[in-house]
């Protein structure tokens, strides 16, 4: 039966078959399903999914009014429609209800469930496609194919891929370029150079090298091998067939000059990169990475300038890349320009990577200031701090900020980079921010390593009058007086804790009597064992053993000296 909805319209009078259809289910006129069938295809060959989604939902609600029930037909053209728009969920309800319905799924609608599956890294859901593909005895596409096998290269899933590479051989399946391409690259990936040139050559000799990706495939196995010599040949190849190189190929040719160090050739493949668009976060830290290599930091500087002209949004990698250059060429007002768009665009940072951005950040800062300033006084006094503090806040604003900014000051000082722990400690206390004991602690472990005593009591004031200060921080400060040769001093701080009510901590006293027993002051350490004892405390074993044995070694007359007592 004819009905308006199936008069033949322009591609610009679609939206009229809409209104038409809704006018009808208002007024419970169910048109039939061939009608509804002749509207989506219209819609869909002129690309307007959403349109076709909207009139399928209209369908669902006649459909459940018992008016129109949806055909083979209707659900091909509705699921191609979801998964265009890139609506996986979507598309596997309406296949859902089409297996329901008892019919038997297109291959192409396979093909595109699988590739859309692929997209959302959903490897289970498109192996059970696949498999239910077979199942029904339809011979996958090259497309399906080369969907599968890149979501198991993508899931390094590489013998799984070889398998079902395997499979398709048996299933006289005809292998493209592309699908090589995938082989080649998998066979780089598990160190199987050798045959991933017999394929390559394999291939040649079919006349199947004509898409770009088997030659950049090809290429990239080279690289991983540090062959850049052999990409480039392939490059040279690839150019001389008349195959028209696409973003991917300035890509990886890109990459191949930065590895070779060629500036010139790497920037002549980023402009040609350039034709088409803004090229990726990738590319752009790559050419950034080579200039910082090679020291060009003019370039680099103005590399980023044009970066930012450009409103490239920086990843976590080429962020690191541009704080590195910023701190080395003084530009670190544009650091915290950065950290603020990183924050508002949601680009959440590794905890390692803000340990890196902070090391290198107060590695900077630190050098600068003492270019300043080239006595040993405390850093920063002739420095500005407004832009240190907007910084490094916004550094401490990320998540566990200041649990990273103590993890890196223990690490700079247990290096011996005490100017740059020290630089963070300071910056953390002025932002009111308490340091970890620990960090404060193994700060002054280090001074005392390194016979700075003023330094380590410095430290230990200004953190015990900011914050209270636990344990760990006051055995650090026993141990540097005793490092130092300061025995009379640490006894008296170990006195003064017990004062101020600290318990009496069995570390501390461990320390002091380590220190004496390695100065060959066994009686003061006896005496000390034997005070401890009497308030029933008990030292570390290797306290005691250690003075067991020096004392045995030695057989020492010591002098009596006046007794140590622990209040």
């Amino acid at each position: 039966m004819w009905h308006p909805a199936m008069r033949v319209h322009t591609p610009g009078e679609a939206w009229r078959h809409d209104a038409l259809l809704h006018r009808d289910a208002q007024a419970w006129v169910a048109p039939p399903v061939s009608a509804f069938n002749f509207m989506l295809s219209s819609l869909q060959k002129n690309r307007l999914h959403g349109k076709v989604i909207h009139l399928w939902k209209h369908m669902v609600e006649m459909e459940e009014a018992n008016n129109v029930v949806p055909n083979h037909f209707t659900y091909t053209v509705v699921i191609g429609s979801f998964v265009k728009e890139g609506l996986l969920e979507e598309a596997m309800d309406v296949l859902g209800k089409m297996s329901v319905s008892r019919f038997v799924t297109e291959e192409s609608t396979y093909s595109g469930l699988i590739s859309l599956s692929a997209r959302h890294r959903r490897m289970e859901q498109a192996v059970g496609l696949y498999e239910e593909m077979r199942a029904h005895g339809i011979v996958p596409s090259n497309d399906t194919c080369a969907s599968l096998l890149a979501l198991y290269d993508k899931s390094e899933d590489y013998s799984k891929a070889l398998s079902r590479f395997s499979e398709m051989e048996r299933s006289r399946v005809v292998i493209d370029g592309v699908i090589y391409g995938i082989l080649i690259r998998i066979y780089g990936k598990i160190w199987l150079y050798d045959d991933a040139q017999r394929t390559f050559e394999e291939i040649d000799n079919m006349c199947f090298l004509s898409v770009e990706q088997t030659y950049v495939a090809m290429a990239q196995v080279h690289m991983n091998a540090g062959n850049y010599g052999k990409a480039l040949q392939v490059f040279g190849l690839m150019r001389s067939r008349n195959v028209k190189p696409l973003p991917f190929s300035y890509g990886a040719l890109l990459r191949c000059h930065v590895a070779r160090e060629d500036i010139a050739a790497a920037e002549d493949a980023f402009r040609a990169l350039c034709k088409y668009g803004l090229p990726d976060v990738f590319c752009c830290n790559d050419l950034l990475r080579l200039y910082v290599k090679l020291g060009q930091l003019e370039k680099a500087s103005a590399f980023i300038r044009k970066m930012r002209k450009e409103d490239i949004l920086l990843d976590e990698a080429l962020c690191m890349t541009v704080m590195k250059v910023s701190c080395k060429s003084g530009m670190i007002a544009d650091v915290d320009k950065i950290l603020k768009e990183m924050e508002n665009e949601g680009v959440t940072m590794k905890n390692s990577t803000i340990v890196s951005m902070i090391e290198m950040y107060a590695r900077s800062r630190t050098s600068v200031m003492q270019e300043q300033d080239s006595s040993s006084k405390a850093l920063g006094c002739q420095t500005d701090h407004s832009t240190l503090d907007t910084t490094f806040r916004s550094l401490l604003h990320t998540p566990l900020g200041s649990s990273i900014a103590c993890q890196l000051i223990r690490k700079l000082s247990r290096e011996g980079s005490t100017c740059e722990a020290k630089f963070l400690h300071e910056q953390l206390t002025e932002l009111v921010v308490e340091p970890e004991d620990s960090a404060t602690a193994t700060l002054m472990v280090q001074y005392g390593q390194e016979q700075k005593l003023q330094q380590a009591v410095e430290l230990f004031e200004s953190a015990s009058t900011l914050f209270p200060v636990g344990g760990p921080v006051y055995n650090a400060m026993v141990d540097a007086l005793c490092k130092c040769g300061k025995i009379e001093e640490a006894y008296h701080l170990i006195m003064k804790m017990a004062d101020q009510g600290q318990s009496k901590d069995v570390v501390t006293i461990s320390i002091l009597v380590n220190h004496l027993t390695k100065h060959a002051k066994f009686q003061e350490a006896e005496n000390i064992i034997h005070a401890a004892s009497m308030v029933k405390l008990s030292l570390i074993p290797s306290c005691t053993i250690l003075l067991s044995s020096r004392c045995s070694s030695q057989q020492a007359n010591y002098t009596k000296q006046p007794a140590y007592m622990i209040a």
